[in-house]
């Protein structure tokens, strides 16, 4: 019995320590994929923002290239509602998508580390650009550079308004799509403010949906 008793005891401790090993395992294992996920969003964010001249709406296309496309963070109808978030709210529209971004991706953290990231690019260059102003200015070369992104900028832009109405007119909803033109109309013709458009639209969607309601009740 003794002998028996022994060998239990050597097995439990056997399983003890495998278990143990394995929940360290699974801990480095969570560990190294956060590290990996945060270093992308970290390198990601750094890109666009470096990357990406015009602000506001310009980096709508970029997030939508690495996060939807290419590592499928989000849905297309995440990022229109997450763009029109950073929008309506206080600050540039470009570090308030890429904390939206980051936060949907891995948390708090997530979103700190792209705001970061986002921050850097701009006050570095910045920083450069008002050291050397004159000479920039008056340099006919990068003069021509700064036009020749003007012209992919609008590329940019085009391309992401494409996808934004091709994905509201995939749903067949006549309010919806009428909203395109109206708000297209008041913005370019009117002169209407875009929160105020964005606001109305929302105090729209709203008022649909509690008519909805009304009606199932």
């Amino acid at each position: 019995m003794n002998k028996i008793d022994g060998i239990y005891k050597i097995i439990s401790f056997y399983r003890l320590q495998n278990k143990k090993y394995n929940r360290r395992n699974r801990r480095k294992i969570i560990l190294k994929k956060s590290i990996k996920r945060y270093v992308w969003l970290f390198a990601a964010n750094l890109f666009i923002s470096a990357f990406t001249f015009g602000g506001g709406y310009i980096v709508v296309p970029m997030v939508r290239r690495f996060f939807v496309v290419k590592k499928h963070c989000f849905s297309e109808e995440d990022l229109v509602n997450m763009a029109a978030v950073a929008q309506s709210t206080p600050g540039a529209i470009a570090i308030n998508l890429s904390a939206l971004a980051g936060y949907k991706t891995a948390g708090i953290a997530g979103a700190s580390i792209s705001c970061i990231a986002a921050v850097i690019p701009p006050l570095v260059i910045l920083t450069a650009v008002s050291a050397f102003y004159k000479t920039f200015i008056s340099n006919t070369m990068i003069v021509a550079v700064l036009k020749g992104m003007e012209a992919g900028v609008a590329a940019l832009m085009v391309d992401f308004i494409i996808d934004m109405c091709s994905m509201i007119l995939k749903k067949k909803s006549l309010f919806l799509s009428a909203m395109i033109p109206l708000s297209f109309t008041a913005n370019f013709i009117l002169g209407i403010n875009v929160a105020l458009i964005l606001l109305f639209c929302c105090l729209l969607c709203i008022f649909q949906v509690l008519c909805k309601r009304g009606k199932m009740k």
